[in-house]
């Protein structure tokens, strides 16, 4: 393990085996995470964009709809990253240094599939590289507040930069998957309405026979259905925990403002086992970024808020090269 006290910019990444100790709730995060080989095709994501369309049209925005595959590699940088700190005590002061896990991330997503209403023509081509997101989890292993224990901060080459936080968990069983209304907040809710039509487009039938963007957790619910989970690492964040936030560059702002990010992770042990004898392990995830852009149509001030909504179902595939 690197020098603790080391300068942060000399510490070299250290490749650990998974559930290497002292690592916290993100124990089991080290190594590689894949769609493949048992779960091609679980990565979905759904996301309204501004689009200049047909004139006469009551629509001023597309929805581009993918099914994608995913590697996440996860390197852990240090152990104990320290924080310096005093509290004052009468005249004299006393060290209160905080230790921070910190873990690397770099997250490569390509599509499968990829449809949007109205078309536009520029959904992409299968196999189309969508995402790449490098970034850091955080868990700090002491003076923490409020039970907020861990931390995610994330680059997007968009031009968004995220620090999320929140607290983590551990309970035996699988997961209770939130339900989620990916229709935009601030305008009718009703299918029917002209200005939901390509939400309706997608809803009945589904994008690819499986994604509804209505209602996106369920296909991570489906993922459980006959899987035996004995345990489970909960991992949330939010940007709206206090001193979290989303950055963007100006033009994301002026046009399709990121404005707050909810994620969740679970890390899921399973009572079947692999070729070592281990369990398998899974790692499920669901996000939520909230874009805000047009002004809200349900005579409330403000913006439209469009839920950009990710979710995957991976499996862990064996440990990081680095």
């Amino acid at each position: 393990m690197a020098n603790p006290n080391a300068p942060y910019a000399a510490r070299s990444i250290h490749v650990p085996v998974s559930g290497e100790a002292d690592l916290g709730p993100l124990t089991l995060l080290p190594g590689k995470w894949s769609n493949k080989p048992d779960l091609i095709g679980r990565g979905w994501n759904m996301i309204a964009l501004p689009f200049a369309t047909r004139p006469g049209s009551p629509l001023d925005y597309r929805l581009l709809l993918n099914q994608y595959n995913e590697e996440l590699d996860f390197f852990l940088v240090d152990k104990n990253v320290p924080n310096r700190g005093v509290q004052r005590n009468g005249p004299a002061t006393v060290q209160t240094d905080q230790m921070v896990v910190t873990m690397d991330y770099e997250q490569d997503i390509r599509q499968i599939k990829a449809a949007d209403f109205p078309v536009s023509g520029k959904a992409g081509d299968p196999n189309g590289a969508i995402h790449h997101e490098p970034g850091l989890w955080l868990y700090m292993r002491d003076q923490v507040k409020n039970g907020i224990d861990i931390a995610r901060l994330a680059s997007v080459p968009h031009g968004d930069s995220v620090l999320a936080m929140g607290r983590s968990r551990q309970f035996d069983g699988p997961p209770k998957i939130p339900a989620v209304n990916g229709l935009p907040i601030g305008v009718t809710q009703d299918l029917d309405h002209p200005y939901l039509e390509p939400y309706k487009h997608f809803h009945a039938p589904p994008f690819e026979g499986l994604f509804d963007p209505t209602i996106p957790h369920q296909l991570l619910e489906g993922a459980n259905q006959g899987v035996t989970v004995k345990r489970t690492t909960e991992l949330e964040v939010d940007t709206k925990t206090p001193t979290g936030g989303v950055v963007n560059i100006p033009f994301i702002t002026k046009q399709a403002n990121a404005t707050s990010m909810k994620s969740t992770f679970w890390i899921e042990e399973l009572a079947e086992t692999g070729p070592e004898g281990k369990p398998r392990l899974r790692l499920q995830y669901l996000q939520v970024v909230l874009l805000e852009f047009f002004g809200r149509r349900d005579g409330m001030p403000g913006l439209i808020q469009w839920p950009h909504v990710s979710i995957n179902t991976m499996e862990w595939v064996g440990e990081s090269k680095g």
